[in-house]
């Protein structure tokens, strides 16, 4: 494998601080030059693995897992103290394809054993971090009776990835690049660190498609508050990143080619802390909610799978990928 560039990312043997870089390129100014290394190169001693552990990169997918042996929807690369998973799909905006799904589960469980990586960054490649759940995807299957245990499998699937990343022993600070709608805003809310750029923007547009944001709700109540959520899910307005900033959905808003600078910067700082420290602090904070998410779960399957199989959402996701207004009756 080239030094000169590794998962589409560019690579080298030594680690720098990463540059402050001004560039309006639309995505997240990840370093160039000699920096970083590839997930899959040799894990410290302490961590006691080998490289065929792991499991995304090196071809040993779970018993129920169809990945292919390197992620074909995300990019993943380490820069310690912090390792990056990088939704890659920006011809669709970042949405959240089932299989994107699993490859997020996957890169975290990856990331989680390798000892140098003290916290995880997420964001997205283009100009958006996550446009929600993949429509497309969606489309072929919307309005079918004969479904519903798709929808009930779906809720499941991002269900068990925001537990995963509630209980991850690791800080996971989203680097919001560009706007993040629907269930891409379950996966900001399930971080613990939100760094948002100037241009970002916040929305849960699921009403104006005839869905309902069921794994998105219960985590926009614990963060921001009742009437906040409320606001929100009725209203699916897109705020802008310094609305985000004063409800709470954001801790920091910085410059839109500063995002993942800042947030390496704060992996740096989650580091100085210790392992045990972090991880207790962690489950102080979200393992309710974790109980929340499962007790809710059953209902929130049920109202999924409802909605999915009404001709509103048929007509509402068909609106919206034909790019025309919608009246509903």
């Amino acid at each position: 494998m080239s030094n000169d560039r590794v998962n589409g990312f560019e690579h080298g043997p030594d680690d720098e601080p990463a540059p402050e870089s001004h560039q309006p390129t639309g995505e997240p100014v990840m370093p160039k030059g000699p920096i970083g290394s590839e997930l899959n190169s040799e894990p410290e001693a302490e961590d006691s693995l080998e490289p065929e552990d792991f499991g995304l990169l090196r071809g040993v997918p779970d018993e129920d897992d169809d990945l292919a042996a390197e992620p074909e929807q995300l990019r993943v690369r380490r820069d310690d103290p912090s390792g990056t998973i990088m939704l890659d799909r920006p011809d669709c905006r970042n949405a959240l394809s089932r299989q994107l799904i699993r490859e997020i589960g996957t890169a975290l469980e990856d990331l989680r054993q390798v000892r140098a990586v003290r916290a995880v960054i997420m964001t997205g490649r283009g100009s958006a971090f996550c446009a929600g759940t993949d429509l497309r995807e969606l489309e072929s299957q919307i309005g079918d009776d004969d479904c519903r245990h798709l929808w009930f499998e779906d809720t499941e699937r991002l269900r068990h990835l925001v537990v995963q990343m509630l209980r991850y022993p690791k800080p996971i600070i989203a680097a919001v690049n560009g706007p993040v709608c629907g269930a891409g805003l379950a996966l900001v809310l399930a971080a613990d660190i939100v760094v948002a750029g100037a241009s970002a923007t916040f929305s849960l547009p699921e009403p104006r498609r005839g869905l309902v944001a069921t794994q998105t709700a219960p985590l926009l109540q614990f963060r921001i508050g009742a009437g906040q959520a409320a606001y929100l899910l009725m209203s699916s307005r897109a705020i802008e990143a310094d609305v985000a900033l004063r409800m709470g959905l954001a801790h920091e808003v910085v410059a839109d080619d500063l995002v993942w600078a800042r947030a390496q910067q704060l992996a740096g700082e989650c580091a100085a802390g210790s392992r045990e420290a972090l991880i207790l602090s962690k489950r102080i904070l979200n393992e309710t909610i974790g109980e929340t998410l499962e007790t809710f779960h059953a209902v929130a399957a049920a109202y999924a799978a409802t909605a999915r199989t009404t001709e509103t959402a048929k007509d509402g996701v068909r609106a919206f990928l034909d790019k025309r207004p919608h009246d509903w009756p």
